[in-house]
Formats: structure tokens, sequence, C-alpha cells
């Protein structure tokens, strides 16, 4: 979680230091400033140091200390030293020690966190994956430089400005992609069933939208939120008009709104509190920061009248919603104002600010945790820090999972850590056999040559016996063997045998064949069982080649917490009666 924090000021102690190098160190050591006197009464000599002159002295002894480290290795060490990523690998060695959070961030890291945070940034508008060596074009937005011309999700780039970019790292193609806007670029590129061909663009600021997909499914309007950046808010706001417009044009009487925040990281602290502010009353409080400054401590309430505070409400959240989407999730749930379906949420309930250093660096640094309105502490404190040999935090006690709350209707909820849902429901974990479909990018290659032997999209459903038997003949050129874990333990048995009994008796062999035929059999099983699941799955991937709006409505229609939330606003008794047991 990101908080607009005020940077504080340092003095320079040492010449031989770089300007980062302190700034760093004062930024993280110290949230306020301290006096000159400070400097004076520590150096004076005191049979009794007051406390804070005390801190202030460990933290000049320790820079000097550091520097002095620095100075010494990067003379003496054996081989010759990048000078630069010695001090930015002990920068980091230092904040690991704190938690996950507390990081350094060095020009390139600066730029993406603005881009993280503002929602744009300067490029073509595509997203980009790397499978068997080469990069695809995964997702295309629309209205920018690659829509408009022409390319396509499943289009592989050969080259960038007449650089190959085949087997090379997704980061530096990102490199390559990204530039001044206004500047040019060629690509090559690929596609199925057609010949080689080449686009110049110019490149542009691209705004990606926080909403994701919005519709009305079953008589309920459905948005999905995938972060919280300068603009979510506004996002949100327009897809919700937007649904109560088509509602409206159609005569469809909304049943209930259900916002999507599962595997959303997070983001900004004050977007968290608009997007709240747009379901609870005016005035509400939506939750409050603690930190060990005054100045770290406040309590957040909204300022605004809601855009709709009656209509019912269902907040879909899993293991991976996290700051900002906790943060939501608790304050809906804490003021009864909707239910909560899904999974416990990550934990993650520590505001960073950000303090902008030298050389276009910055220091994301922890300084309040934050606690739902009932009082919750939203972090796991076990998954806070490192385990170190040297004390650097106290140790801390967290809530425990049994420890009681109550909302403002008082209703129980509970600690420990996350949002625990009102209503649990884990999500289906997919199939050993499907995820190593999906880890090689084969689903996405079979979509790609469906689409080149298909140009136009096929009505759906489409005819799966005859696509699976199409996928089967696709794995066999593309020589992929699917490897069960039975086989693989099988294959590790044989190893260490080897090892203790290099030469294998007839009994051992037979016995290993024995083995191999009942867990070949059981994998034809896994694969046959499987099927109904990879075609469903296969089937939302050629849509999205087609239409990646269709293809996540698809989705959509076999998600199992969209149909418990839909079933939840059919029976307006139950919503009742878990806001109001």
């Amino acid at each position: 979680m990101l908080h607009n924090g005020k940077s504080c000021r340092g003095w320079l102690w040492r010449v031989s230091l770089r300007r980062s190098v302190l700034a760093i160190m004062v930024g993280l050591l110290f949230s306020c400033c301290v006096q000159p006197a400070a400097l004076s009464a520590a150096s004076a000599p005191s049979t009794v140091v007051p406390s804070i002159d005390k801190e202030y002295f460990d933290i000049v002894k320790s820079i000097d200390l550091l520097g002095e480290v620095y100075r010494e290795v990067s003379k003496n060490y054996v081989d010759t030293l990048n000078v630069s990523g010695l001090m930015y690998a002990g920068i980091d060695g230092m904040l690991r020690t704190l938690d996950p959070y507390t990081v350094f961030l060095d020009e390139n890291d600066s730029d993406e966190l603005d881009e993280l945070t503002s929602g744009h940034y300067v490029g073509i508008g595509i997203s980009i994956a790397s499978i068997d060596g080469a990069v695809f074009v995964t997702s295309v937005a629309d209205g920018y430089a690659a829509s408009k011309a022409g390319i396509k999700v499943g289009d592989s780039i050969v080259s960038i400005n007449t650089r190959r970019v085949t087997k090379k790292l997704l980061d530096e193609v990102k490199v390559l992609i990204k530039g001044p806007s206004g500047s040019p670029l060629t690509l090559q590129l690929e596609r199925q069933g057609a010949p080689s061909f080449s686009v110049r663009l110019i490149r542009e600021e691209v705004r990606v939208s926080a909403v994701s997909y919005s519709g009305i499914i079953g008589g309920s309007g459905y948005i999905e939120m995938k972060n919280f950046g300068t603009r979510s808010a506004d996002d949100l706001r327009e897809a919700f008009q937007r649904l109560l417009r088509q509602a409206s044009e159609q005569h469809i009487p909304l049943k209930g709104l259900i916002l999507d925040l599962r595997n959303n990281p997070g983001g900004l602290l004050n977007v968290a509190v608009d997007v709240a502010s747009l379901f609870v009353k005016n005035g509400s409080e939506v939750v409050s920061i603690r930190g060990r400054l005054p100045e770290m401590t406040k309590s957040y309430v909204t300022g605004m009248p809601p855009l709709d505070a009656e209509l019912p409400l269902v907040v879909l959240i899993n293991g991976q919603s996290a700051s900002a989407a906790e943060i939501v999730a608790g304050a809906i749930q804490d003021l009864d104002r909707g239910v909560i379906i899904g999974e416990r949420s990550y934990g993650k309930g520590l505001v960073q600010s950000v303090i902008r250093l030298s050389y276009n660096t910055a220091l994301k640094v922890t300084t309040s945790k934050y606690y739902t309105p009932s009082g919750r502490l939203i972090q796991k404190e076990a998954n806070n820090a490192v385990s170190q040999s040297r004390k650097v935090l106290p140790k801390t006690q967290g809530e425990k999972a049994s420890e009681v709350f109550y909302t403002k209707g008082k209703r129980k909820v509970y600690g420990g850590g996350g949002i625990m849902p009102d209503i649990q429901l884990s999500e289906p974990i997919p199939s050993p056999y499907l995820s190593s479909l999906s880890k090689k990018g084969l689903l996405f290659l079979f979509s790609s040559v469906y689409l080149s032997a298909h140009p136009v999209m096929p009505s759906l459903p489409l005819d799966r016996p005859a696509l699976m038997a199409s996928l089967v003949n696709f794995l066999q050129r593309k020589k992929f063997v699917y490897t069960s874990d039975s086989e693989q333990r099988l294959d590790e048995l044989r190893e260490s045998m080897k090892k203790r009994q290099p030469t294998s008796t007839e009994s051992d062999l037979k016995c290993f064949s024995l083995l191999q035929q009942e867990i070949d059999r059981l994998k034809e099983q896994e694969i046959l069982k499987e099927s109904g699941d990879v075609a469903q799955e296969l089937e939302v991937e050629i849509v999205r080649h087609y239409s990646e709006r269709m293809a996540r409505h698809a989705e959509l229609d076999h998600d199992l917490a969209v149909k418990k939330a839909i079933e939840l606003f059919s029976d307006s008794r139950s919503y009742s009666r878990i806001l109001h047991p």
C-alpha cells in the first residue's frame, strides 16, 4: 500500500559517502527531522545520554562504519567489483531485514512504480509473453497503435527496429518497445498461415483502465478491478454508471452488484478510500493507519455521497487480494454494506511512503499499519520479515485467527490477518495435466493455429469432441509428453536404485515394467477425466484470440464465486440474514 508521505531532511556527514547512500540511510532511519542541537549534544561529553541523542549518535556511528566497510572492501577485495552494484546489494540486504515491501528503487524500478500508480505508460498498447523461446502478443489494447496497425493476439514478434528478439528475456524486449512518446519503431511479426510482415508504429501514452471487464451477468452487475492506481476510482465510477444505463436501456432491474477484487494486488491508500466511498454512506470510516510517529496515525473517512448505498453488493476476494483491495473488502464487511465471498485475503496491511532520493532513485519504506473500522489488523505478522541472526525489529504478537471483532451491526468478524469472507469458497485448482499444457503455452499456440484456419469466429459452444481430437494431433506434432506425478516418482526411484545397485536384476526389471504399465494406465485415465476441463479452458483461449471481452464473459459463465453471488442476490432473505443475523 502506497501513501503519499513527505520525505524527511537529513544532514551530509561524510563527504566520502555518496549523497544517495546518505539520503537512503537518513530517510529510512529518521522519519522526522533532528534539530541541530542534537548533533552538539551527541558530540558533547556526558555521562547520561538522552535516548534521542543516543539514537542519533548510533546512526552517525553506523553510517561511518558502513562507509568504512564499503571503502575497504572496494579497495582490497581479491576480484574487481562493480562498486555501485555492491552498494545497492548492501542496501537491499539491510532493507530485507525489515519487511518485503520496504525496498530501494533504482532508476528503472522508480519508473515502473510511476507506471503502476499512474495507470499509464508510453508504448504501443500490447502485452507480451515468452513461449518456447518466441515472444507472442497476448493482449492488444483497443484504440492504441498496435490495435490500429492490425496486430492481433497470437502474433509473434521477430524483431524490433531490426533487432531480433527471439530467445531474449521479456524485460529486454519491453525496453525495446518502450521509448519517448511520438518516437517510431518497426516490428517484424509472424502470424500463423500468413507470410512475415512489418508494421511501423508511433509510440504514445497508453492508459490502462483499472476496470478490466464490466457487464451484466444473470441480471446482476459485474465489475472486475485489477489495481488501485490514481484513476481507479474514476474508472469504477464510470463502469458502474455504464451498467446502470445499460440496465435501464435493456429494462433489466439489477439484482445487485458484484465487485471482483480477486488477484488485485492493491495500490494507493487514498484510492481505496475513494472506491469504498462509492458504496458506503458519507462520513463512514473506511480504514485507520497507525504508525510509530503521530503524523503516521490517522483515520480515513468518506467525504462524498455514495453512488449507491442500497443496491445489494458482493465483493469477491481470494488469497491474492491484497493491500487496497483488503481495505475496501474490510470496510464493506465491517460497515455491513455487502457480503464478502471467496478465500481469506493475502494479509498485506503495511503502508509505504515513497521518499524520492538523488539520481532519480527512491525509497519505498513502511511507515504504518492499517486497520479495518472494527479494529482488525490486516497484516499477517508471520509474513513480515525474513529470519535474521541480528536483532533489528522487536518481536511482535499478531492477532489470533480466533480473536473476535464486531461490525457496525454487531456481527462477529475475526482477526488473524487478511479478510475472512462471510462465505468461504475455495477456487478450483487446475489439474496437473491442464497446468502442464498451460505452463508450456500449448493451449495458446493451438488457438493461434485455430484462428488461422477459421478467420471468422465460430458460434459457441464449439464442437468439443472434434476440438479435443485436433488438440491431441497438435500435441503429437509438438512432441509434448505429459509426465504425471506418479511417473516422476517412479523415475526418481529408478535413479535412486541405480546409485545403490548399478546392475538391475531380472526381478527388478519386471517389477519396474509392471509399475510403468499401471502408471501409464492411470495417466490415460487422468487425461480422460480432465478432458472436460481442458476443453473448457481451450474454448475460452480460442475465443480470446477473437475477442478478449467475449472470452472473459465465457470464463465468468463457469465461475463458481460469480454463480454463488448471483444465487445470493436471487435469495434476498439469505442475503439479509448474513448482514443482519
